[in-house]
């Protein structure tokens, strides 16, 4: 049976009355949903699997982002912050991910409105209905929502009338083969996660070592412009950067940007390319990574002949994809290309667009037949890597409006985005985010982070939630 997709009728049956909203997540996007229903008068509850707000988000905190606090802070957020005496950032600088998180998300979940709705070290292991799978239909959209959640203390079943997830993609990394699988052995750390803090943390593992990049986005050209400044600093740090076609169609060099910044990240990488500082294997097709003592051998093609390249540690940038597994007994209408909701997998497939071309969507978009659940955020476009945090936040806005019954201005979407010249549709490999910036804030690196003049650029990163 094929389910068509539209948007299901709201229910207020007796028995969701006085359910909060419960809302997966506590990033940017997490958090602006939280005070957008907040301001609606529905009651809500945050449920963040780190122990402490923003987890993801401290993970490259080391970075800066392409987008001016002007830009980064949602409006209900703003509007909850300003009575507590909060200042903001100046408005044309550029935060890193850490500031981020000291600036804005630990304020915001300080507000006397959203510190009683913050769950921490609360892992939400299913999403299902009370009482019915998937397969049952009668009374759906009148049932609550049941999640099992996992937390140091043990096990909780707890119930909601509407579930917004906004869990991200950070902590699901694509795999590195090129068909879409892991490798068949456990390589431990030869294996290092997008957006290692090269110049800090992570320094000991790259310093003097033979290292391969692969991903043809901005985590990966930002990876490699900070291991050539470590190479600088530390004899024998080599690098080299795999990616599967034979071009960076979005990392082109001086590309047209509305992210100037952004836009100078493809000439900086190719230049290290045409100087020797990188080696770039193009036409590389990995079919396996396989440990060779304390090194690891990339196994694959390039130009359909047999190739094969030994280095001793791997960074995966080759983006992410969502983790659905806790949604199993959801109705969930997602494209079969994209893993996006199937109405906005059109607007985003970076097959079809250019990024800055995505028009305007909200609830009418983010619909599944599962009445009163919606994916939001990063999570919501699934494996397409050119998600905006005011994207985001506009998609958080008018969800919270349908739950409140405001249809109206649910579908009054308004969102205008940046043309780009670093997208075209042979690209894939990692997200990049951003929002227009002014001529002030395009010095400084961003997210995914941009090149400065005056000192290596942060390393890349995407909007997560």
């Amino acid at each position: 049976m094929t389910l068509t997709l539209t948007l299901p009728p709201q229910a207020d049956a007796d028995r969701l009355t006085g359910l909060p909203v419960a809302v997966i997540g506590a990033g940017p996007v997490g958090l602006a949903a939280a005070a957008h229903l907040l301001e609606q008068g529905l009651p809500v509850v945050v449920y963040e699997a780190g122990d402490t707000v923003g987890t993801s988000v401290r993970a490259w905190g080391h970075t800066r982002l392409f987008s001016p606090w002007r830009y980064v802070i949602d409006d209900a957020a703003r509007r909850l912050l300003e009575p507590t005496g909060w200042t903001e950032p100046r408005r044309s600088s550029l935060p890193t991910g850490h500031d981020l998180v000291e600036q804005y998300l630990e304020p915001l979940v300080q507000t006397p409105e959203l510190a009683p709705v913050m769950r921490y070290g609360v892992r939400v292991k299913a999403v299902s209905r009370q009482g019915m799978d998937r397969t049952r239909s009668t009374g759906r959209a009148d049932t609550p929502f049941l999640l099992r959640l996992h937390a140091a203390d043990g096990v909780e079943d707890v119930t909601a009338r509407a579930v917004v997830d906004t869990s991200g993609t950070y902590t699901s990394p694509n795999p590195l083969t090129a068909a879409g699988l892991a490798p068949a052995a456990d390589l431990g750390d030869r294996v290092m996660h997008a957006l290692p803090d090269v110049l800090g943390a992570d320094r000991d593992r790259f310093a003097g070592k033979r290292v391969l990049v692969v991903g043809a986005g901005h985590s990966a050209a930002n990876t490699l412009i900070k291991l050539a400044a470590l190479a600088k600093d530390e004899p024998g740090t080599t690098l080299l950067w795999a990616i599967r076609n034979a071009g960076t169609a979005r990392l082109g060099a001086d590309a047209a940007d509305g992210l100037a910044a952004r836009g100078q990240l493809g000439s900086n990488v190719h230049g290290l390319v045409e100087s020797g500082q990188v080696e770039q294997l193009a036409s590389f097709e990995i079919d396996d990574i396989r440990p060779d003592g304390d090194q690891v051998t990339v196994i694959g093609r390039r130009a359909e002949e047999p190739f094969t390249v030994t280095v001793d540690v791997v960074v995966n940038a080759t983006g992410f994809r969502p983790d659905l597994d806790m949604l199993r007994e959801i109705r969930l209408g997602l494209d079969d290309i994209v893993e996006a909701p199937r109405a906005l997998a059109p607007l985003i497939d970076p097959n079809l667009h250019s990024c800055g071309s995505v028009p305007p969507h909200g609830v009418a978009e983010l619909a599944h037949p599962e009445p009163s659940f919606f994916i939001a955020g990063m999570k919501s476009y699934g494996r397409a890597p050119t998600f905006l945090l005011l994207t985001g936040y506009e998609q958080v806005r008018s969800i919270a409006a349908e739950l409140a019954g405001d249809h109206q201005a649910a579908r009054d979407v308004q969102l205008v985005l940046p043309e780009t010249g670093v997208c075209a549709t042979d690209v894939g490999g990692s997200s990049s985010c951003g929002v227009p910036a002014t001529t002030e804030a395009a010095e400084g690196s961003s997210c995914c982070a941009a090149p400065v003049s005056a000192a290596p650029p942060a390393s890349s990163s995407c909007c997560t939630n």
